[in-house]
């Protein structure tokens, strides 16, 4: 037996085919009792669109791009929730990539959406300079979504305010009573941004000369090697704030492999409240960026270009949040400012 078709409706309905097209794409020209003659004919007769040849005639596939700077990160999964949410919303559905194995093999991701005729595209995280992504962007109206760079012409940055973040957790250790406060810092503008902020807090509290940053990365790994150059040093910090909640687990490593209690011998804060911190061993206290925010914020400046691409570039910052948990409390013999 053969599928119902778009003219099966339209004579089930009495109307004409083209009236069933504009009540399909949910256009707000019909009567409607016309409109609901032609969803009960739908719905009597099953008939389900045929997508691909409706892409054809509106020259849309209803896809959008995702590429991931690299898809372990757990910070990109309520990212991509509050995105997904968003664009289903709009009847769009997202085509996701990673960037890190691209990068690894050589292959022109940006170039791959463009070529599959992806409506628009999102970068998510900070992903290196790129000319494959440059150009793409210069064909499809473009996204990066909870990073700060590559800056593209015509293309809206949607993230969290990294410096009022790294200002909140930096703050509260102060605040708690610790004087020697150490940053594991990140990379790139984000990195910057963060560092940015804890040394600024440290500087209006006196408290510059005992501020310590090593270098980390955004992986587990980084942040133990890092955690642990801290920890061993003449003047260990009695607190660590680091650049994510990845190194910030590495640094709980570190101390547990050091003999150190947290939080009663070091306090430790990470970023972005991912679901590692949640963990109910871990319990981490972090900096909350709105993932889920930053998310739905990209797909509407998405949806919102797609209606307007000439329209100026933006940037869109959340506001982040601290999320007390288990991982600081106050120095040993120390007292509260």
């Amino acid at each position: 037996m053969r599928p119902p078709t778009i003219r099966d409706v339209a004579e089930r309905a009495g109307v004409s085919k083209s009236l069933v097209s504009l009540v399909l794409r949910g256009s707000d020209q019909v009567r409607p009792e016309k409109r609901q003659a032609v969803l009960a004919a739908v719905e009597e007769l099953g008939y389900r669109p045929n997508a691909a040849a409706r892409n054809l005639s509106e020259r849309r596939t209803r896809t959008v791009g995702v590429l991931l700077n690299d898809m372990r990160n757990p910070w990109f999964v309520e990212l991509l929730d509050g995105l997904n949410s968003r664009l289903h919303d709009a009847g769009l559905r997202m085509l996701m990539a990673d960037g890190r194995l691209g990068r690894r093999l050589g292959e022109d991701l940006p170039g791959t959406f463009t070529d599959l005729g992806v409506d628009g595209l999102i970068a998510v995280g900070t992903l290196p300079p790129s000319e494959a992504l440059r150009t793409a962007a210069a064909r499809i109206p473009t996204v990066v979504a909870g990073a700060r760079e590559p800056e593209l012409p015509a293309v809206d940055i949607v993230a969290g305010d990294d410096e009022h973040g790294a200002r909140l957790a930096t703050e509260h250790l102060v605040g708690l009573g610790h004087r020697r406060v150490a940053h594991i810092a990140g990379q790139g503008v984000v990195g910057e941004l963060r560092r940015r902020g804890f040394e600024t807090v440290m500087r209006e509290h006196g408290l510059a000369d005992t501020a310590v940053v090593e270098q980390g990365d955004l992986t587990e790994e980084g942040g133990y090697r890092a955690a642990v150059r801290l920890l061993t040093a003449r003047e260990r910090p009695t607190a660590v704030f680091a650049f994510n909640d990845m190194a910030c687990v590495g640094a709980l490593s570190a101390a547990e492999q050091l003999g150190l209690r947290v939080p009663r011998d070091l306090s430790v804060v990470g970023y972005d409240n991912t679901y590692v911190s949640r963990l109910r061993h871990l319990w981490l206290t972090t900096v909350d960026n709105g993932s889920h925010d930053v998310g739905r914020r990209a797909a509407q400046c998405l949806l919102d270009r797609l209606a307007e691409p000439a329209r100026p570039a933006e940037l869109v910052l959340t506001t982040p949040s601290l999320e007390e948990r288990g991982t600081t409390a106050a120095p040993r013999r120390a007292v509260r400012p």
